[in-house]
Order: C-alpha cells, then structure tokens, then sequence
C-alpha cells in the first residue's frame, strides 16, 4: 500500500469515527462516558492522514529530478498496480461503518448469557417523586443486594425490552457495558402482575409497579433474577441509548 492509500484509509477512519461521535451512532458501540475520547481519536486520525500526504509530497518534491524516482512515484512505491487496488478493499468495512448502524444485542443474546448483576460499592438516596425512575440495573441491584429497602413500596417506572425463557416467562432486560458492546452482558428482571396478554421478545416495555420480593435463578449461570410487580405496561420506542452502565 502506498502513502497516499494509507493516508485514504486513515482519513476514512477518521470521519468514520468522528460521525459515530457527533451522533448517537457510537452508543452501539462504546459507553456514553468515551465520547470525549473518541472524538479525541477521530481528530488525530484525520490530522495523520493531512501529515502523511503533506509529507509525501514534500518528499517527492525533493525527487523532481530524478526520472527513476517519478517511475517509483507511478508504481506506488515499486510494487506494481495491484497492491494498491486490493488495498482499497479495507475501505469497505468503514463504508459500513459510516453507512450501517449495528443493531444492540437482543433477547437472543440476552437469555443465552448469565445475569450481569454485580452488587455495588453502595446505594445512593434515592429521589422524591412518583413514579421514581430507575434503571434496570440499579433496581435488580437493590432488590437483590439491598433487599429492597431502599425501594419500599415506592411507585417505580423502567423501561427495557422483553426477553423470554423456554417456558414463555417474561423478563425485563437491558444490556450493560464495561466498555464497549464486545463486552454486553444482560441484566434480567422477572415480571409478574398486570402485564398484556401477549408479549413479544425484543418489543421495548415502559413498566411501572412496585418492589417484589420474589426472586429466581438464573439457569445460565445461577445469578440471582429479582422480580418486579407490574401495575401498568406499555410498548415504547427503543431508547437512543439502548445500553446501561
């Protein structure tokens, strides 16, 4: 590959990861908390890619004179017309990137892989109001690991989507992220109570109920599922950011 291929790929590199980081595009792919970085590393990206093609012409300035040097020039760097045509193939998966949004895992996904739950360092007051909006994961946290004390019989109000076991149970998922979606994990939470007579896997759900003692086993890897006891479901878009933590 020549220097002018390699500053091309660079440069698309670049813009590819800039778009995802000026969108909500690089949701699917890292924690909302990278943005910065990954803005930071598109910029560097497209920088490189200006200094190599500056520093390639400055060095063929240089070579002006010498007709084997503009020969070398024409071949890409001496290794004929080939390498340089199949090198363009690595711009493809970046036009993907620029052009196609990856999906986040599923309810597929989901109820192939054990709970992520994991008990925190602690569990902050809560604020006032009613419904009182939690995520998926701090609620299962606090059923779980503070045994719902600090939930009470307090009206609560999720949102994730459904996943279903082999027996048709639903659960209430969201996928959590340590850093990037390579790493999601599913944190699952049992519904029981007033739920619609159907449900299908995937569809996105807006909950509100209250705190249930109930809990269940996870058959993936016996993680602790806590339950959650529904008052009032409905069907929702899927959320910008479909991943928590």
């Amino acid at each position: 590959m020549n220097r002018y291929a390699q500053a091309a790929v660079l440069f698309l590199t670049g813009v590819a990861v800039l778009r995802a980081g000026v969108t909500d595009l690089y949701l699917r792919y890292v924690k909302e908390g990278l943005r910065p970085l990954l803005l930071a590393a598109g910029i560097v990206l497209v920088i490189t890619a200006a200094a190599t093609v500056w520093y390639e012409l400055r060095r063929l300035r240089g070579q002006q004179g010498s007709a084997a040097d503009e020969d070398h020039e024409r071949h890409g760097g001496g290794h004929g017309h080939r390498e340089p045509r199949i090198s363009w193939l690595l711009v493809l998966p970046l036009l993907a990137l620029i052009l196609v949004a990856p999906p986040a895992p599923g309810s597929y996904s989901a109820m192939r892989a054990g709970t992520a739950l994991q008990k925190p360092p602690g569990f902050p007051s809560l604020p006032d109001g009613s419904p009182l909006r939690l995520g998926v994961g701090d609620y299962a946290a606090r059923a779980v690991y503070d045994h719902g004390r600090s939930l009470g019989d307090r009206r609560i109000r999720m949102t994730g989507f459904v996943a279903l076991d082999r027996s048709g149970a639903p659960y209430l998922t969201r996928m959590v992220l340590n850093c990037c979606a390579a790493d999601a994990a599913p944190v699952k939470v049992g519904l029981a109570g007033r739920l619609p007579p159907t449900l299908q896997a995937d569809t996105w759900l807006e909950v509100t109920g209250t705190y249930s003692r109930k809990r269940t086993d996870d058959p993936v890897n016996d993680g602790v599922i806590p339950y959650f006891d529904v008052s009032r479901a409905r069907p929702v878009k899927a959320p910008a950011d479909e991943y928590e933590g």
